[in-house]
């Protein structure tokens, strides 16, 4: 085991106490941080402290869109809760709707966390942003806002086509089907990723926590433009320009899309930060909401040649991760992995 006693020497405690005292830090003293001179704050007085309660930026609270989505849940388990899991499962015909994975075969689709299918999550975005709509607090009178942050947002204040809108566009529900084509036109149009659906839904629940407004008839598609602005530019290595929307909707001026896409971040606090912990809350979130209202993508059989693929990119990854660990040893770090020598099997301790 070898000598305790070697290379250790004590302190006395009296200098031990001396020194503490020292360097103690005077609870009577503020701490004085830097202020700028300028008006412009600095990140870290923008950025809130309190997070815990924020789904876009705390991992384990629950998104809005779950939260917002339950009613309609359960209305539909009280419909079909005599039902076994077997019959709601079966179709007209008699054969099964939905594929169960088995000891011989493996059913999966062609949605990952780091390569969404683009079509399905468009559609259970917008299909999140119905119920948003739907389900919304209509006792929120955005009265503790700024006037012009609600007219920003307003599509009578600053419409997004010459035609004229309805008297009552603040009071018609949009259809999902609705919300997920002018999703999926400007998708299509600026040829974004799926990842950035996923982020735009972020950005959404964001402008909601921190504004405290509901989206509603009257504002969903500005909210949703300037979630996309957001989005697009963060995400992808090649942003689209305000200017290339401007061609996408033809009516809208580009003044209109750089004003909006302004106020959207001072609603934000300028805080465009997605953790990765975030995002795959949400993609999971999305695919629960998915598979709860029949738009989950189609199962296929595990194929020879996609199984090694997926094993050859499983151990790419370890590969990685064993090389980062390696490199990054600290100096109480475990010899296992280091030394070349076989060791025997470890012994489990009970």
């Amino acid at each position: 085991m070898g000598n305790k006693q070697c290379c250790l020497v004590g302190s006395p405690r009296g200098d031990r106490k001396k020194y503490e005292e020292k360097y103690q830090p005077s609870e009577q003293e503020p701490i004085n941080r830097q202020t700028s001179t300028s008006n412009l704050q600095h990140i870290s007085e923008r950025e809130p402290d309190e997070t815990d309660g924020d789904p876009s930026n705390h991992p384990t609270t629950g998104t809005l869109f779950i939260s917002r989505s339950k009613p309609d849940l359960l209305k539909n388990n009280k419909i079909s809760r005599r039902k076994s899991q077997y019959d709601n499962h079966v179709m007209e015909h008699g054969r099964l709707s939905k594929k169960f994975s088995s000891c011989s075969t493996i059913y999966i689709d062609d949605s990952t966390v780091s390569q969404p299918n683009l079509k399905n999550t468009i559609k259970t975005v917008a299909l999140a942003v119905y119920f948003h709509i739907r389900n919304r607090d209509r006792t929120n009178n955005h009265m503790h806002l700024d006037i012009r942050f609600l007219e920003i947002f307003d599509e009578k204040q600053h419409p997004l086509a010459r035609d004229p809108v309805p008297h009552d566009y603040d009071r018609r529900d949009p259809e999902h089907k609705t919300i997920y084509r002018f999703i999926r036109t400007l998708f299509s149009a600026a040829q974004l990723t799926a990842e950035c659906a996923i982020v735009t839904l972020v950005y959404l629940e964001r402008l909601l926590t921190y504004a405290e407004i509901e989206i509603n008839p009257s504002n969903w598609k500005r909210i949703v433009l300037g979630a996309i602005l957001l989005s697009s530019k963060v995400w992808d290595d090649q942003a689209v320009w305000n200017v290339d929307y401007c061609q996408i909707l033809k009516d809208i001026p580009v003044e209109d899309v750089n004003e909006l896409e302004r106020q959207f971040l001072e609603l934000l606090q300028f805080n465009i930060n997605v953790p990765s912990s975030v995002y795959a809350k949400y993609y999971f979130d999305l695919r629960a909401l998915a598979d709860a209202h029949d738009l989950g993508l189609a199962f296929e059989p595990l194929s020879k040649e996609r199984a090694l693929k997926l094993e050859a990119m499983s151990g790419s990854f370890q590969d990685r991760l064993r090389d980062s660990s390696r490199s990054e040893l600290k100096r109480s770090h475990s010899l296992d992995g280091i030394s070349s020598l076989q060791r025997g099997s470890k012994a489990i301790i009970s």
